[in-house]
């Protein structure tokens, strides 16, 4: 018997290769393929518009913001251009954005920001993709700039250090909660800050709301960091965060990695930082600060180690062609970059635009690592999304592409337990938001629990949720459901 794909599948008329891919003819490799007739698929034409995320703005965009008008691309694209008119206050955007918003829109920003437990800073760079002809609505406005009239109650069990990063802390800056992984602390500054910041106890400097100590970039506190990694041998894997990697000056960063690549034990450095999909340009006209990063890289493959960038962009509305040459040019330097997001209410909280970044985030080379369920942070209620429409996000996003570019999509559940698979929960309740998840290789005595939004719960739900007399009860009732009702409830405080 023939297989039945022995042979390939034509059709009176089917097209050449020249036909439907003309550039096949500027390839000298493929001139063979050019008159060969394209057989016969079972899969329905692509639909206009899913191939967008090839797609990368080349256009002066800034140029509609009225104080960008003049600069040239050589210039927007210098870092020190992005550092020197970083937006820093009220003041700053009402500059910027007077004759392209409403008078009532800067007034809510600036109550906003006066409620907000992070200080504002923002790039020209991202000010400029932001759509300010609907900006309640714009993805980059809502990450970044709060307005006080969306604002929702922090949900009653809610926390600063929702992670309990300090507790796990035996030196301050250095969080060791996984048995073989640490995270390095070194600086409390970053490019931008995020609303949504899970560190917005110490990032970013005190607000009208939060008091905050930070990390400064001390040698004595780096020094301690440094012994006690030394000093475990199990510790194989450091993150270097913050704050933000971003922000340390070549040597210092230079400095961190060479004393890192030291320790005998340690095999995998990932530097954490936003600079990516913030601030693109750096990586290109940075030259001291990328080769620094680029050097560090070579030495650790030298040695067998592995040095990589981690980065963190939520949405294709933060990505244009600076960003693809940005990424080119560490991926042909040979540096390995992972995507970390965010699940944030109206910015990526679709399985549309989770598909589009990430294949966008693949087509230039960076690999799709995590989607987080957004942490438990204060005052930013509004931006998180329900455990059950992210598994559903999950469902539809698996699938769309190879497996190795597809995210895991993970609650970082408080009360210390780590990161968690969203479906990997022992007990979920949709009415009143209760999820309640095991972490036996943190801490095998302990559950933990994570809440949904109570805005988005069913009106029992959010009726329940009215009353404080209720509140133990449901959580009561979630363990006593899971199984797990004698083991040690994680603190919420």
């Amino acid at each position: 018997m023939t297989p039945r794909n022995s042979q390939p599948r034509l059709k009176e008329g089917n097209p050449t290769v020249k036909d439907v891919v003309p550039e096949v003819l500027a390839s000298p490799e493929l001139e063979d393929l050019a008159d060969v007739e394209v057989p016969v698929g079972d899969k329905d034409p692509v639909e206009s518009g899913s191939l967008d995320h090839r797609d990368f703005d080349e256009t002066p965009f800034w140029k509609h913001i009225p104080a960008y008008a003049g600069v040239d691309r050589e210039e927007f694209l210098s870092a020190s251009f992005q550092m020197r008119n970083t937006v820093t206050s009220a003041k700053d955007v009402r500059e910027l954005l007077t004759g392209l918003v409403s008078e009532d829109f800067l007034a809510d920003i600036e109550q906003g920001l006066h409620e907000a437990p992070m200080n504002l800073r923002l790039t020209p760079y991202l000010l400029s993709l932001a759509d300010w002809n609907d900006p309640y609505r714009d993805p980059i406005r809502i990450q970044f700039l709060p307005v006080a009239s969306t604002r929702r109650p922090d949900h009653p069990r809610l926390s600063l250090d929702s992670l309990h990063e300090t507790e796990d802390s035996p030196t301050p800056g250095l969080v060791h909660r996984y048995p073989d992984k640490a995270l390095f602390l070194p600086l409390d500054v970053c490019p931008v800050y995020c609303r949504y910041c899970t560190r917005s106890y110490a990032v970013g400097g005190s607000t009208d709301t939060v008091d905050k100590e930070g990390y400064k970039p001390q040698d004595e506190r780096w020094k301690a960091a440094f012994a006690y990694l030394a000093s475990r041998p199990e510790i194989e894997d450091v993150v270097v965060s913050g704050g933000d990697a971003y922000m340390l000056p070549p040597r210092r960063l230079r400095e961190i990695l060479e004393v890192l690549l030291a320790i005998p034990h340690i095999r995998r450095i990932r530097i954490a930082t936003k600079g990516p999909a913030v601030m693109p340009m750096k990586i290109l006209t940075d030259h001291r600060w990328t080769d620094a990063l680029c050097e560090m890289v070579d030495k650790g493959r030298e040695l067998c180690k592995e040095v990589c960038v981690h980065t963190h962009f939520n949405s294709t509305h933060e990505i244009t062609d600076i960003s693809r040459q940005a990424m080119d040019l560490l991926f042909r330097r040979g540096v390995k970059v992972r995507n970390q997001s965010v699940l944030v209410r109206g910015v990526n909280d679709s399985a549309e635009e989770m598909v589009r970044l990430v294949k966008q985030l693949s087509y230039m080379n960076v690999q799709p690592y995590y989607v987080y369920q957004h942490d438990m942070v204060k005052g930013v209620e509004e931006l998180r999304t329900r455990l059950e429409d992210s598994m559903e996000i999950e469902r539809q996003v698996r699938g769309s592409t190879a497996g190795f570019n597809t995210p895991t999509f993970v609650t970082d559940v408080p009360g210390g337990g780590g990161k968690r698979d969203l479906h990997s929960f022992d007990y979920y309740d949709e009415t009143t938001g209760i999820s309640v998840y095991r972490s036996p290789a943190v801490d095998d005595s302990r559950v933990y629990l994570y809440f949904d939004p109570i805005d988005l719960l069913p009106a029992e739900g959010r009726a329940r949720w009215e009353q404080s007399r209720e509140h133990d009860r449901m959580i009561k009732e979630a363990l006593l459901a899971s199984g797990l009702s004698g083991m040690e409830l994680a603190a919420q405080d």
